[in-house]
């Protein structure tokens, strides 16, 4: 797919995002007459509403502030192209791909809140690999819920994937044990483990997907090479939040941002990429198989802002 043809779609679903924010701001721009302090208060208000964050829409506003300044702008109209260049150079230039280096097996662990996606996700993730050549496999992890089992089962069958499980209430720790020799029996490219969804504040579950982890990391050194929060972006400022909180609990790689084409809140990507150290990798825009992209910081802008 080429990247005009990415852009319109990616546009697309960004459609509510654009109308909450970037509609706002043109808006603005056509009816101010001068920049002043009011313009910049707006903006701000738009940036905030847009779920920017409070820190990033500050920190953008006083850059837009300083290339005013030194740029000597005194139209209005000129301000959109520049704030297109600010929010580019938060997000970066780059895309930020999977970690594919496991030799001959590459481990993803999956976690999050039940709730924003992960089977989902995972079956669409699953899905992407395959069509890229990859052998899958997928672990059941989750088994507080015997549902959570069966629904990562619908998603196997549908990528044409294998699925590893155990009956619900079993030991995580030891599905992915299974997993990983079974993965490595069938000699498979990737393994993705899902896990039960956590709610940050259960310590115990934490601990279990500490658990897991170290049993991985036993049979293969230097795994799982992701471990991908998946966040529900309809939820704006509080995923923010739960990636503070799971990044320091659970040693998260990468984010899998879903849901961008159900909400106005599309802007939490900035404030995601500007407030936490960890990228966003992945981004769910539809509900097909092949809705889930890889995230490329430059298109997003583009799809933003055009």
């Amino acid at each position: 797919m080429g990247f005009f043809s990415k852009l319109k779609d990616l546009k697309e679903g960004l459609t509510k995002t654009r109308k909450q924010f970037v509609e706002k701001i043109e808006n603005l721009v056509s009816f101010t007459k001068q920049i002043d302090e009011d313009f910049f208060e707006e903006l701000e208000e738009i940036l905030i509403q847009g779920d920017v964050g409070v820190n990033t829409s500050m920190e953008l506003v006083e850059k837009l502030r300083a290339q005013v300044k030194a740029r000597k702008i005194e139209d209005p109209a000129e301000l959109k192209a520049v704030l297109k260049e600010l929010v580019r150079e938060i997000l970066g230039e780059e895309t930020e791909s999977l970690n594919l280096t496991g030799q001959p097996l590459s481990i993803f662990v999956v976690v999050g809140v039940n709730g924003v996606g992960k089977t989902t996700t995972i079956g669409k993730l699953a899905h992407k690999l395959k069509a890229e050549g990859k052998k899958v496999i997928l672990a059941a992890g989750d088994t507080f819920r015997a549902a959570a089992i069966d629904q990562l089962e619908i998603w196997g069958n549908r990528a044409g994937v294998d699925v590893i499980k155990h009956n619900e209430g079993a030991d995580p720790a030891a599905v992915a044990f299974d997993a990983v020799q079974a993965a490595r029996a069938r000699k498979a490219d990737c393994l993705i483990i899902d896990t039960a969804g956590r709610l940050h504040t259960k310590t115990n579950l934490m601990e279990e997907l500490k658990k897991v982890r170290r049993v991985i990391e036993r049979e293969i050194p230097g795994a799982p090479h992701e471990v991908l929060l998946v966040l529900d972006a309809t939820t704006g400022q509080n995923a923010v939040q739960q990636a503070k909180i799971f990044g320091q609990a659970a040693g998260v790689t990468g984010i899998a941002l879903t849901k961008l084409d159900g909400t106005a809140k599309g802007g939490v990507v900035i404030s995601i990429k500007a407030e936490l150290d960890v990228p966003v990798k992945l981004i769910g825009i539809g509900e097909g198989m092949e809705d889930l992209r890889l995230f490329d910081a430059r298109e997003y802008a583009e799809a933003l802002f055009e």
